[in-house]
C-alpha cells in the first residue's frame, strides 16, 4: 500500500469515527490490528466483558501484524479531531501522543484500582506520562521464543536446543528430513523481531542493553554485532523459497500443520495454536530462543485512552477497568498467548507455555533482565526503531551484501535517526 493509499484509508476511517449528535455514547470505539484468528478470539473476551456492562463496541480493525497501517489511520483520525475511545498502541507511540496533549487521564481510575502496585514499573514507563495514567496495559508479550512442531520434532529425533549451534544442528535435521526448517514471514517487523533474539543470543543481555537501549556506538559496530548478522544470515538459509511477504500467522500455520519445524516469533504465536485447539507438549513445544533463557525481551499491547467529551468518558473508564481487572487479564492472556500486565494474577488457568512465560517474567523483572524489544517499539523511539528495522530487513533480503556492511549501515542509520 502506498503512502497516499494509506492516508486515504486513514481518512476514511477518520470519517467513520465522526460521531453524529445522536450517537450512542455507551459505546467503546476501538482501533486495533488484531485480525488473526487467535487475536480476534482474544479481543472477543473484552467485547463480551463490556457487553455485560451494557456497552456496545465499534470495531475498526486495520490488518497488519506490526500495526503500521493502524497507526497511519490513527494519525489521520487524531488530526481530524475524531479521537477514538481507545486505540491499541505500543510504547513510545503512547508517549508521543501524550506529549502532544492528545491523551486522556486515567489517574483516578488507576488509584482506585491499584494499578501503581500491580503493574510492573517497566510498563508504567510507557503508560504513565507526567504522573498521569494515559494508557491501560493489556498484556506483556516477549519475543525471544521458539515455537516447534512436536510431530516434526519427534520425526527427526530432535531435542531442545540450548545454544545457537544446537539450533542450527536441529534445523539441519529438519532439512535432511525434507521439512521446511524455519517458518518465516518475510516482512520487516518480523525479521527485526527475530534479530532481537539473535543479538541477545549472540552477545548476551548486557551487550543487548549497551547496543540497543544505550545506543553505545562501540557495541553497535563491534565484532559481536557482526557475528549477530552472520547468525541471522545462517537462519535465513533455512527458510523456504516463498517466505517473502508472508504474514506472521501464516508462518505459524506452517508449524501448526507440521509443514515446518520451527518459528522464531513473539508469544502471540501461541494464540494461533490455541485457536487451532493445539496443546503444548502434545502438539507443539515452546522454548526460549537458545542462549536467552533468563532474559525476557518484551513488548506490551496498550490501550491508549484519548481525550474524549465528558459524555463518552463513562465508556472509557469501563474499558480501562475491564482491561486491567484480574479476571480479564487471566481470560484474555490465556487466549492471546501473552502473560498478564499485572503481577498479582494467578497462573491457574494458563497452559504450560503460559506458566513458563509468567515465571520467566517474574524472574527477569527481579533480576533486571527484562529488556524492551527494539523491534516491537519498547527499546527505542519510533525513528530509531525504524532505522534498525530497515537495516535488518535489507540485510535479510540481500540488499546489504555482507555482515560488515550491515554493521556499518546500522551505525549510520541509528545515528541519523537520533
Amino acid at each position: 500500500m502506498t503512502t497516499t493509499m494509506k492516508l486515504f484509508a486513514g481518512a476514511l476511517l477518520a470519517s467513520a469515527f465522526a460521531m453524529p449528535a445522536h450517537a450512542q455514547v455507551k459505546e467503546v470505539q476501538m482501533l486495533h490490528w488484531w485480525t488473526s484468528g487467535g487475536e480476534a478470539a482474544a479481543l472477543n473476551v473484552l467485547k463480551a466483558d463490556l457487553a455485560k456492562q451494557g456497552f456496545g463496541w465499534k470495531d475498526v480493525p486495520v490488518a497488519g501484524g506490526g500495526g503500521s497501517a493502524a497507526m497511519t489511520a490513527l494519525k489521520a483520525m487524531v488530526a481530524a479531531g475524531n479521537h477514538p475511545t481507545s486505540s491499541q498502541m505500543l510504547g513510545y507511540t503512547v508517549l508521543d501522543y501524550a506529549a502532544a496533549g492528545k491523551m486522556g487521564d486515567l489517574t483516578a481510575t488507576a488509584k482506585a484500582e491499584g494499578w501503581d502496585e500491580a503493574v510492573p514499573k517497566a510498563l508504567q514507563k510507557f503508560s504513565v506520562h507526567n504522573g498521569k495514567w494515559v494508557a491501560a496495559p493489556v498484556n506483556v508479550h516477549s519475543v525471544n521464543w521458539l515455537w516447534i512442531s512436536k510431530s516434526v520434532m519427534d520425526k527427526i529425533g530432535g531435542t531442545e536446543p540450548k545454544t545457537f549451534d544446537d539450533l542450527i544442528a536441529l534445523l539441519d535435521k529438519a532439512k535432511a528430513a525434507g521439512v521446511t526448517p524455519l517458518a518465516q514471514g518475510g516482512q520487516p517487523w518480523q525479521e527485526a523481531t527475530m534479530f532481537d533474539s539473535v543479538v541477545l543470543s549472540t552477545g548476551g543481555t548486557d551487550f543487548y542493553k549497551k547496543a540497543f537501549l544505550d545506543l553505545d556506538e562501540a557495541s553497535l559496530k563491534s565484532a559481536t554485532m557482526k557475528k549477530a548478522f552472520d547468525n541471522l544470515a545462517k537462519l535465513r538459509s533455512y527458510t523456504d523459497a516463498n517466505y517473502a511477504g508472508r504474514d506472521w500467522n501464516l508462518a505459524t500455520a506452517m508449524v501448526i500443520k507440521g509443514d515446518a519445524l520451527v518459528q522464531v516469533m513473539g508469544d502471540w504465536a501461541k494464540g494461533e495454536f490455541v485457536a487451532a485447539k493445539k496443546t503444548p507438549g502434545t502438539d507443539f513445544l515452546c522454548f526460549r530462543f537458545p542462549g536467552t533463557q533468563g532474559t525476557v525481551a518484551y513488548n506490551s499491547d496498550m490501550f491508549g485512552m484519548f481525550k474524549v467529551p465528558a459524555d463518552r468518558q463513562e465508556a472509557q473508564v469501563a474499558l480501562a477497568k475491564a482491561t486491567l481487572s484480574k479476571s480479564f487479564q487471566s481470560a484474555f492472556n490465556v487466549v492471546k498467548g501473552s502473560v498478564p500486565a499485572r503481577t498479582d494474577v494467578p497462573d491457574t488457568d494458563f497452559d504450560a507455555c503460559g506458566k513458563k512465560g509468567i515465571a520467566d517474567l517474574k524472574d527477569a523483572n527481579a533480576k533486571g533482565t527484562l529488556v524492551g524489544s527494539i523491534a516491537q517499539g519498547y527499546g527505542q523511539p519510533p525513528a530509531i526503531a525504524a532505522a534498525y528495522t530497515d537495516v535488518v530487513t535489507k540485510f535479510f533480503h540481500g540488499q546489504i551484501a555482507t555482515s560488515d556492511a550491515a554493521v556499518t549501515e546500522l551505525v549510520k542509520a541509528i545515528n541519523a535517526a537520533k
